[in-house]
């Protein structure tokens, strides 16, 4: 993705956010791939880091996993919560055909671009807690803010019903 291109894909999310009446903010830094680089930007946003996992299961179905950055993730255990076989992580072609972003970018945003109901949501119920939530917009050189009544809000305009699930062991 150029540089262009994010920040149109950026900008189309913005819009969409604003249409939605969701409150926001966002911040540029450095690029970022991880949530351990993701924790080390300093950013005047406040709010939780979160963790984005983009995976399918065996029979290709994708599911996006959106949890505290502190929250500890097991794919077996996961699996099983919700009643699927084995999960692994999508290929990065995969990121860029259902959700038009590219490793390091992922992120619940990014379901503007799926199809409704093509890729099932699981939110960490610990975000549910926070007054606001960090995630990329589109990009891993910024970072934007929203509530999480508002990342609903979106999730669902978009035609993506979240599952709000405890995590934690």
């Amino acid at each position: 993705m150029t540089m262009r291109d994010a920040d149109q894909a950026e900008a189309a999310l913005t819009s969409q956010l604003d249409e939605l009446g969701i409150a926001w903010a966002s911040e540029r830094h450095p690029p970022v791939f991880t949530v351990e680089e993701a924790g080390s930007v300093v950013t005047h946003l406040g709010g939780a880091g979160t963790k984005n996992l983009f995976l399918r299961d065996r029979r290709k179905q994708y599911l996006l996993l959106v949890a505290d950055e502190d929250t500890s993730v097991d794919l077996k255990l996961l699996a099983a919560a919700c009643g699927v076989g084995r999960l692994s992580f999508a290929r990065p072609e995969a990121l860029a055909d259902v959700l038009g972003v590219t490793p390091g970018a992922v992120s619940p945003f990014a379901l503007m671009n799926a199809a409704p109901g093509s890729v099932r949501v699981v939110l960490d119920a610990r975000l549910t807690a926070h007054e606001l939530l960090l995630f990329h917009p589109l990009r891993n050189d910024a970072t934007t803010a929203v509530s999480p009544e508002g990342i609903l809000t979106f999730l669902r305009a978009c035609g993506h019903e979240p599952e709000v699930r405890a995590l934690d062991r």
